[in-house]
C-alpha cells in the first residue's frame, strides 16, 4: 500500500467547479495584480480570524519580512526567535543585517520556551518571533507580558497554524502586533503557487504594511519609505476565497485522523499516552501532545498542519517507511544555532538541549485530511514492524 505524505487531488476534485470557475473568472478579467479579488479575499480573512486588517502578501517568508520591515527593524537590532522552526523565520531577520537570538523549545509542544525569552532580552531587542509550530499555539500570554513589560514588538511566525485558536479563544495571529501566514500549497490552506497574508489589530502598522508592500510608495510612483514587491495575486486570492470555508471542516478531520493515529500507537503497545517526553521500554513512540485540548471555547486547539512522532532511531525509521512507500519527512534536522549560516553567531552544540533532541528524534507522519483509517493502519503496522522486528 503506498501512503503519500501529502496528496492534494482528492481535494481538488472535491471543489474542482468552484476552483476552475474562479481560476476563469480571474483570467476572464484581466486583473491579475491586487485589485478587487485581492480586496474580497482580505475581507474574508478578516471575518474568519477576527482581526482588524488583512493584508495579502506574496509569500510566508515575505510576510515576515514584510512585518520587520514595518516595524522598522535595523542593523544591530536583536530579534529573539526560537532556534527550532523553518529557516525563513531566522532568514528573514539575517536579510535586514539584524541580529536573530535563539531560544529553546518547550519539550512537549517544541514551541519558544517564554523562561528562555526572559534570559536572552537586551537594550538591543526590538522584537520577538513566536512560532506556532506544527499547527499548536505557543504560550501566547507570558509573551505578550514579557514584550509589554519591556515595550517589545510581537511577530507572530503562524505559517502551520491557520485557524488554529489559542487558550482564550483567539485565532493565532491576531494576538501579537503583526501576525504572519503562508498558502504555500501544501499547508492546510494552500493557494496554487506562493501567497501569504500578514495580520494586525494597529492602525499605524497597517498603513506601513500596506505601502510597503508595493515599494514604499503610497501614490504611484512616489516613495516616503522603502518597501519590496510583496504582492500577492489575484489568481492566488480567487482560490483562497474557494477554499477558506472548508478550512475548519479539514482541520476537524486532521485532528480526527491525529487521535485515530494516538489510538492506534497505543493500543499497539508503541505510546502509553500523549505527551510523554522521556523514551522507555514503554514508549519507543513519542506522540504528540495537543496542549489546549477540551478547553471551553476553543475548536481549533490543534490543527495538525504537521503530525509528528518522536522515536530514537528516526534516521532508520524514515529509511525504512521510505523503503515502503510511506511518505514521511523531518521538520527539522537543524536547528538555526548549528546551521553554518549563523556560525558568525558564536552559537554550540548543547546550547539548547531540547531542540537538539527534537531534531534527531522527530517524524512527521502523513495526515492529510482525505488519508484513509485503512492508510493509518497500515503506517502503524511498518512501524511496530520496524520496532519490534
Amino acid at each position: 500500500m503506498k501512503v503519500p505524505l501529502l496528496d492534494l487531488k482528492p481535494q481538488y476534485l472535491s471543489l474542482k467547479k468552484e476552483l476552475d470557475e474562479a481560476i476563469l473568472r480571474v483570467a476572464e478579467s484581466q486583473y491579475f495584480i491586487l485589485g478587487p479579488e485581492v480586496e474580497k479575499m482580505e475581507k474574508e480573512f478578516c471575518d474568519y480570524l477576527g482581526c482588524k486588517y488583512a493584508i495579502g502578501v506574496s509569500s510566508g517568508t515575505d510576510a515576515l519580512l514584510l512585518a520587520l520591515m514595518a516595524i522598522d527593524i535595523k542593523p544591530g537590532d536583536e530579534v529573539i526567535l526560537p532556534t527550532y522552526s523553518f529557516f525563513a523565520t531566522a532568514g528573514v531577520v539575517s536579510r535586514l543585517n539584524a541580529t536573530p537570538v535563539f531560544t529553546e523549545i518547550d519539550p512537549i509542544n517544541f514551541n519558544i520556551d517564554p523562561e528562555d525569552v526572559k534570559k536572552k532580552i537586551t537594550a538591543k531587542t526590538k522584537a520577538i518571533i513566536p512560532v506556532h509550530l506544527y499547527g499548536q499555539s505557543a504560550e501566547m500570554e507570558s509573551i505578550m507580558k514579557i514584550a509589554k513589560e519591556k515595550n517589545i514588538f510581537v511577530i507572530e511566525d503562524a505559517a502551520q497554524a491557520i485557524g488554529t485558536e489559542y487558550k482564550d479563544g483567539k485565532c493565532v495571529g491576531t494576538i501579537g502586533d503583526i501576525g504572519c501566514f503562508s498558502f504555500f500549497p501544501s499547508k492546510n490552506l494552500g493557494g496554487y503557487g506562493d501567497g501569504g497574508l500578514v495580520t494586525t489589530n494597529n492602525d499605524e502598522l497597517a498603513h506601513m504594511l500596506r505601502i510597503k508592500r508595493v515599494h514604499g510608495g503610497e501614490q504611484k510612483y512616489y516613495h516616503k519609505v522603502i518597501g519590496g514587491n510583496f504582492r500577492i495575486d489575484a489568481l492566488q486570492s480567487a482560490v483562497l476565497r474557494v477554499k477558506l470555508p472548508h478550512l475548519d471542516k479539514w482541520s476537524e478531520k486532521r485532528r480526527a485522523n491525529a487521535d485515530y493515529y494516538n489510538e492506534l500507537f497505543i493500543k499497539s503497545g508503541l505510546a502509553e499516552d500523549t505527551g510523554e517526553i522521556n523514551f522507555d521500554e514503554r514508549n519507543p513512540v513519542l506522540l504528540p501532545k495537543p496542549v489546549y485540548k477540551n478547553l471551553p471555547n476553543v475548536k481549533n486547539y490543534h490543527i495538525y498542519n504537521q503530525y509528528i512522532i518522536r522515536i530514537q532511531k528516526r534516521d532508520e525509521l524514515k529509511k525504512f517507511l521510505t523503503e515502503n512507500e510511506i511518505g514521511n519527512e523531518i521538520y527539522y534536522p537543524v536547528p538555526f544555532h548549528q546551521q553554518e549560516c549563523f556560525v558568525n553567531l558564536n552559537y554550540k552544540t548543547g546550547d539548547f538541549p531540547e531542540a537538539e533532541k527534537a531534531s534527531l528524534t522527530s517524524l512527521a507522519l502523513p495526515v492529510y485530511p482525505e488519508l484513509t483509517k485503512e492508510q493509518q493502519e497500515f503506517v502503524v503496522h511498518k512501524i511496530k514492524e520496524f520496532i519490534r522486528g
